[in-house]
């Protein structure tokens, strides 16, 4: 099972959303930033290297607010953790993903989210988690 960690950046009550680009597995879905817990690595640590990889920022991980397993049709499993990262260092700036935005929590499902996000997508759409 791939084991995934993604970030609820939190902004003045909205979160941040990424598109694929057209070239990554998924192409153009939406996504939270975030990646693969490489071996050995501790999730929040995990989560601290993406988001500096993908962003460019020094993130505070906060807490985890949702753990998901999910089983893909072609049969790929995935267990991806959440956590919240209110504080952060440096300008975000988008490195890796086509697109990216800050959404208001109710507007969450006007986006094409990865299948594994949608359970969360609703929770947090209905005002639970954050």
């Amino acid at each position: 099972m791939k084991r995934v960690v993604a970030a609820l950046i939190v902004k003045e009550g909205k979160l941040l959303v990424c598109q694929r680009t057209r070239h990554q597995t998924m192409p153009l879905k939406w996504e939270f930033p975030g990646g693969k817990i490489e071996e050995r690595e501790q999730p929040r640590d995990a989560m601290r290297r993406e988001l500096e990889e993908e962003l460019g920022i020094l993130a505070t991980v906060g807490d985890e607010v949702a753990r998901i397993q999910h089983e893909y049709p072609n049969g790929g499993m995935v267990e991806l953790r959440f956590f919240v990262v209110r504080e952060y260092q440096k300008e975000i700036e988008n490195r890796i993903f086509k697109d990216i935005q800050w959404a208001d929590p109710k507007d969450l499902s006007k986006f094409d989210f990865l299948e594994a996000d949608l359970t969360l997508i609703k929770e947090l759409a209905a005002g639970k988690l954050l």
